[in-house]
């Protein structure tokens, strides 16, 4: 049996990024039931997270660390990656819920956990300001880390979100 080893710039990379702590994240809201941090424990916060926003009570938003690095994938108006819980929120939601006459009601389709992560995919449905459906499907891979999302990457229909963009 082969082992390929790393390339050194990885492996330097990879224990560079070992020591740097992220900032101690702020309380869950009590609407959401903490469970020890497992693959479940991660899979259920994220489900009741969803399930707050589908029924008006809150976001996946709300799960989200001061310091999220978030990659919208894609070539969109709003592809790209996100340092920050309010850079993410300002440059990225804000400017989509602008162009929307009803929040995007979410409809979960499947959530997978492993370790730290969580996968979702889910489905979305709002009222464009100019009276148009706004349909997309999407696949958010979640990293969390005692409870908050701390990295995610966001794939999505992003012709449907050009669409409303324009």
């Amino acid at each position: 049996m082969h082992i390929r080893t790393l390339p050194w710039r990885l492996l330097a990379c990879c224990l560079l990024a070992l020591p740097l702590p992220l900032p101690l994240p702020l309380p869950l809201p009590a609407a959401y039931a903490a469970e020890p941090a497992t693959a479940s424990g991660n899979a259920a916060l994220v489900r009741q997270a969803f399930e707050a926003w589908r029924d008006g009570r809150g976001s996946v938003c709300d799960l989200l660390h001061e310091e999220v690095e978030w990659t919208v994938a894609g070539d969109s108006p709003v592809s790209g990656v996100y340092w920050s819980r309010a850079q993410f929120l300002g440059q990225a939601v804000a400017p989509i819920t602008a162009r929307l006459a009803t929040p995007i009601v979410p409809t979960v389709e499947h959530v997978v956990a492993q370790d730290d992560a969580v996968v979702v995919v889910w489905s979305g449905q709002a009222t464009a300001k100019d009276g148009h459906a706004y349909r997309n499907r999407y696949a958010w891979h979640l990293q969390l880390r005692e409870g908050r999302i701390v990295r995610a990457v966001a794939f999505l229909d992003t012709w449907a979100l050009a669409q409303l963009m324009r």
